[in-house]
């Protein structure tokens, strides 16, 4: 009875050993995983998001004076000049959709600047309001375009159809004085929403001037209830005060980014067009460049992945690289996804809104759904360390 007693109690101890062991392994591997994700996250944040919403900010900006100068001389150069910053602007905007969660999306800054199509009997109505465009025709008229228009009168598209028609620029004395008024005060309010996500994500690190010009409109640009710009929320994940609970929690927030563009493309931004559900649902139809948005998309997608912009890349703290030693063949996959995904959009017939029939179309939808069930398997992968 008592050597039972002592194997028992000896047995009982083992146990006790395991599991504390087994406790104690699995909490150093999750440490290990916070490590390797928190090298990620922040080179997402700096070398993904600060440049591509610093640059963005910058060309909206450039914009802005340029339509205020043209408003005052119209000219078909400076038309064409006007043309070619949208286009730029519009390049850093559709490379960032991969991060909308943040600023974006808690300021409601993407629908505010991109949406569509354009709400074009309230542009008509619009332009026959001599009150309205008193109001936009005037120091604030910035204000007035953010406070008193609907999203479907703001942003990239309104701008877009202002400048441009069946894919080039519309010649200077084809605009009206109203229209150059009411351009003036969007790309104001377009330039202020792009300050917003730089400085959401920058904090004290942006523009002095684009700070002020937050506070003067007392647009707010921190994370709620922490004071804390985007990206320190982020870098500071798992500590006090970060919104997220931990490094891999905010590495599961980036894949989903990444997995909720990779849907839109393929089962909205293509689809909805293509199977004539909604043939009024094409981006960007006055300057025929939906498939370069498309394409952007997808770039946007590979920026984070790969860990930064051109130039700015460091893939030893990368997505890929976080994925490649945890599972080799399931990288391989996703690199693969995403480059059939930008060939299959490269392939479409152009501009997309006089073919959105083809079946091109079909496939580059199928590659940007697959490309979104790839990143699936992605999140998969980091909730298995959560």
């Amino acid at each position: 009875m008592k050597r039972t007693t002592i194997k028992m109690s000896i047995t009982a101890l083992l146990a006790v050993a395991t599991i504390g062991f087994t406790a104690c392994k699995k909490e150093t591997n999750i440490a290990v995983e916070d490590t390797a994700a928190q090298a990620v996250n922040e080179q997402f944040v700096n070398h993904t998001v600060v440049p591509t919403y610093t640059l963005l900010a910058t060309k909206a900006e450039q914009l802005a004076n340029q339509l205020a100068a043209l408003k005052q001389s119209p000219s078909d150069e400076g038309v064409r000049q006007a043309c070619a910053t949208f286009l730029e602007a519009r390049e850093q905007w559709e490379m960032s959709e991969a991060f909308l969660f943040g600023a974006a999306g808690d300021f409601g800054i993407d629908p505010h600047i991109d949406s569509w199509p354009l709400d074009e009997d309230a542009f008509n109505t619009l332009m026959n309001s001599p009150a309205m465009i008193g109001a936009l025709d005037s120091p604030e008229g910035d204000v007035v375009a953010g406070e008193r228009l609907g999203n479907a009168l703001l942003g990239f598209h309104a701008i877009e159809y202002i400048l441009f028609a069946n894919g080039q620029p519309k010649a200077a004395s084809s605009i009206s004085a109203n229209e150059w008024i009411y351009a003036v005060g969007v790309a104001g309010d377009l330039r202020n929403r792009c300050y917003q996500l730089e400085v959401g994500w920058m904090g004290s690190k942006a523009p002095k001037s684009h700070i002020e010009k937050l506070d003067d409109l007392e647009l707010a640009y921190t994370v709620a209830g922490s004071g804390q710009c985007y990206g320190d929320n982020m870098n500071n994940a798992g500590k006090a005060g970060s919104t997220y609970s931990s490094p891999l929690a905010a590495l599961m927030a980036i894949v989903q980014g990444c997995i909720d563009i990779a849907d839109e493309v393929g089962s909205s931004k293509i689809a909805s067009a293509f199977s004539q559900s909604d043939i009024t649902y094409i981006e960007s139809p006055y300057s025929h460049m939906s498939i370069t948005d498309f394409h952007n998309n997808v770039i946007s997608i590979r920026n984070v992945y790969m860990g930064g912009v051109e130039g700015q890349r460091n893939e030893s703290n990368s997505l890929h690289t976080f994925v490649k030693e945890r599972d080799a063949a399931l990288d391989a996959e996703v690199l693969d996804a995403i480059q059939n995904a930008l060939n299959k959009i490269d392939a479409m017939p152009a501009p997309f809104v006089l073919h959105y029939s083809e079946p091109a179309n079909g496939v580059a939808a199928e590659a940007c759904t697959e490309l979104s069930g790839k990143l699936d398997k992605v999140a998969s992968l980091i909730k298995r360390y959560e």
